[in-house]
């Protein structure tokens, strides 16, 4: 090899790895569906703390709107909500207040919640990292998570 290669670097990258204790599934729906399938997980039992990621924040507002008019409580973070804002959906997401938070991708990093049951992909993201990402925010601390992506 050294005869080919002029100072040859070594890279060794490490993999995104899903926790044993993340349980995966998807869901099929059709576009004009999509709200419809999201309330009925959202009502059944043990979706007590649920993280729901959509695309963009616009998504998420209309949804957001969607779910509270029919009585969900929830809240959303986003780019276009200020940092008082943020802190306040925050806040009222892990005291309990909200059941459901609603996040862009963005926005949701570094987000250290306990206890979300569930988390949802509204939205398909943008790639393999993301995904890995917005599942880890289930499942921590040797608890038992569950991943359901919506797909059209």
């Amino acid at each position: 090899m050294n005869r080919f290669l002029t100072q040859p670097t070594t890279i060794s990258i490490k993999t995104n790895t899903v926790l044993t204790n993340i349980t995966q599934e998807v869901v099929k729906t059709n576009g004009q569906d999509k709200v419809n399938v999201l309330h009925d997980l959202l009502v059944q039992q043990g979706f007590d703390k649920v993280l729901v990621f959509g695309r963009t924040k616009w998504g998420l507002e209309k949804l957001a709107n969607d779910l509270s008019r029919r009585g969900f409580a929830v809240a959303s973070i986003h780019g276009n909500k200020s940092q008082g804002q943020r802190k306040r959906s925050l806040e009222e997401f892990k005291s309990n207040r909200v059941k459901v938070l609603l996040a862009t991708d963005v926005a949701s990093r570094g987000l250290d919640i306990d206890n979300i049951t569930h988390v949802i992909n509204f939205d398909l993201p943008e790639s393999y990292d993301d995904y890995i990402h917005r599942i880890g925010r289930t499942g921590r601390a040797n608890k038992k998570g569950k991943a359901v992506t919506l797909i059209p």
